[in-house]
């Protein structure tokens, strides 16, 4: 069934149902937002301030196996399929996020490193972080809307929200932090930047939603 509901603006209309067939704005919308992740994570890169919670935790778990980051991803990967109870997630967005975002990372991060250089100091690396963390939710807020498949480690906490009382961003703000303290545990490294992502990717996350994405895709992904 295909549930319409006014948005916030009160003017448009948008369809929360997941069998509904996928539309053209919804697919573009998972790619940009698959692109502005990328962009979004080379930003961060940039500010070597440390990196996001679950990159942090998989560069921990490869140096204490004695295998690759990218051997390590894979079996995470494979981790958070068995949990994702939440079938609806797994789609086109989940493969085309899997495949290609090392690419996208790499096409940005190369000549915004040539461009500018090493952060001099604190107040560059934090304006770095800030805009990193806005960029990165609002990819993150279109690939999700969109509702088009997502990346396993992001299903915890779509899960978490599907299955509780609580809202996205503290669900968000509860898995991004317990891999940064999970990764400090076992001995990581946890910058400043990757706390700040671990409290602030969740809420704008959420806000992008509303004020951007649902808007954009005219589209309102339903629980599960």
């Amino acid at each position: 069934s295909v549930i319409i509901e006014k948005n916030r603006s009160g003017g448009r209309f948008m369809s929360t149902s997941t069998t509904q067939k996928p539309t053209t704005r919804r697919i573009v919308g998972m790619v940009v937002g698959i692109v502005i992740i990328g962009l979004g994570i080379a930003l961060f890169k940039q500010s070597h301030l440390g990196n996001d919670s679950i990159s942090a935790l998989n560069m921990r778990l490869a140096e204490l196996l004695g295998i690759s980051l990218g051997v390590q991803n894979v079996a995470n990967n494979i981790l958070f399929f068995a949990l994702e109870f939440g079938r609806k997630y797994i789609g086109l967005g989940t493969f085309v996020n899997g495949i290609g975002m090392g690419f996208i990372i790499t096409f940005f991060y190369e000549p915004i490193a040539a461009a500018f250089g090493p952060a001099a100091s604190l107040p560059e690396q934090l304006v770095w972080v800030v805009l990193a963390v806005l960029v990165t939710a609002l990819g993150a807020s279109l690939y999700q809307t969109a509702d088009l498949g997502i990346a396993p480690y992001d299903y915890l906490s779509l899960g978490l929200r599907d299955y509780t009382h609580f809202q996205y961003f503290g669900c968000r703000v509860f898995t991004d932090a317990f891999c940064a303290l999970l990764c400090w545990l076992l001995g990581g490294l946890v910058g400043l930047g990757t706390l700040i992502c671990a409290f602030c990717l969740g809420p704008f996350i959420q806000f992008f939603n509303g004020l951007v994405s649902e808007r954009v895709l005219q589209y309102k992904p339903e629980k599960a």
